[in-house]
């Protein structure tokens, strides 16, 4: 069992034979009146997001999600396809289901397919991928003393802000969770 005060980022619960996934969650401690919890929730097995509030002490039974480690294949039409790496068994999902996450993936890269009682729901790319950055602008000295950024294509076509000294053919680390240039890859 879960309380809703305990609610965190991505943790999967049941509510009402439905498996919610929270988005967002803020508590909410008005000066007046009782707290409660506000959230973004999606349910996992439809997709459809709804914002709802929840008293802290109000109780749910957690939902297991399975989350396995497989290899991203390739993109064909609206299916992207992963590898089971212990069956080698391809596993094909919506692009619905995928939704942003792959924009830093390229194939072969490894990451975790989240199902619920067999049916998978999403897609987890690494936290952190290296990619080649295949067009940007060329960086001026001088340039360096600030926080100055430009925009940069990458290999996967995703684009990105990146620090004026980035050229083009540089392998650079990405945070995926939030789409920001970490560092160069020496």
């Amino acid at each position: 069992m879960v309380t809703a005060g305990d609610f965190r980022n991505g943790m999967t619960f049941e509510e009402d034979g439905n498996v919610m996934q929270i988005i967002e969650f803020q508590h909410v401690k008005p000066g007046k009146g009782a707290a409660f919890v506000r959230t973004k929730v999606k349910n996992v097995i439809t997709g459809s997001v709804v914002e709802k509030t929840y008293n802290p002490s109000a109780k749910f039974p957690t939902a297991f999600v399975e989350r396995k480690d497989m290899q991203y294949s390739y993109h064909d039409g609206d299916l992207y396809h992963f590898m089971d790496q212990e069956t080698y068994e391809d596993v094909p999902v919506s692009s619905a289901d995928v939704g942003d996450n792959l924009k830093f993936v390229k194939e072969e890269m490894m990451c975790k397919v989240l199902s619920y009682k067999g049916k998978v729901f999403g897609v987890e790319p690494p936290n952190f991928v290296e990619l080649q950055v295949t067009q940007t602008d060329p960086g001026f000295a001088g340039n360096t003393a600030t926080n100055a950024t430009k925009p940069a294509t990458l290999e996967t076509g995703a684009e990105i802000r990146v620090p004026l000294f980035i050229n083009e053919g540089e392998v650079i680390r990405i945070d995926t969770r939030t789409g920001e240039y970490m560092e160069r890859v020496k």
